[in-house]
């Protein structure tokens, strides 16, 4: 499955890219794989990001190709990760490929046990830019 073109609020950037030089972001397992995203990703000012793009902090409706059930996440940064319901660190493998999809694309979702299920972002339920939250 090739990777879908992916877009990032330059604020969001900026806040993972201060977050993996610290000892922690340092140490994290997937790091090089987030920032080979943030690398390929195309950079939009928050006040330009368009409404179906999973950012930071973005409540997401997906769909399982394979069974139809739908669930939601949040995208969260690792401190926030036990505070805040149904969330998904940004250093998660999967939160790492969430972040700056759209609407319509998919991705393969490892599953316990080995293997993956196919995951469609469903839904921007709620989007920190879309919501004029611009400096969070």
């Amino acid at each position: 499955m090739s990777k879908p073109p992916i877009t990032v609020s330059s604020l969001d950037l900026e806040r993972l890219e201060s977050l993996l030089e610290t000892p922690a972001g340092a140490s994290f397992p997937g790091r090089t794989q987030l920032q080979a995203e943030l690398d390929r990703a195309e950079i939009v000012e928050p006040a330009n990001m368009p409404p179906h793009v999973v950012t930071m902090h973005s409540k997401v409706k997906f769909s399982i190709q394979e069974t139809g059930k739908d669930f939601c996440l949040t995208l969260v940064y690792p401190r926030d990760a036990g505070s805040t319901e149904n969330a998904i660190s940004i250093f998660a493998p999967v939160g790492s490929a969430l972040l700056g999809l759209s609407v319509g694309d998919e991705l393969a979702w490892p599953v316990p046990g080995g293997g993956s299920m196919t995951v469609r972002v469903a839904e921007v339920m709620y989007q920190p830019e879309r919501a004029g939250e611009l400096h969070r």
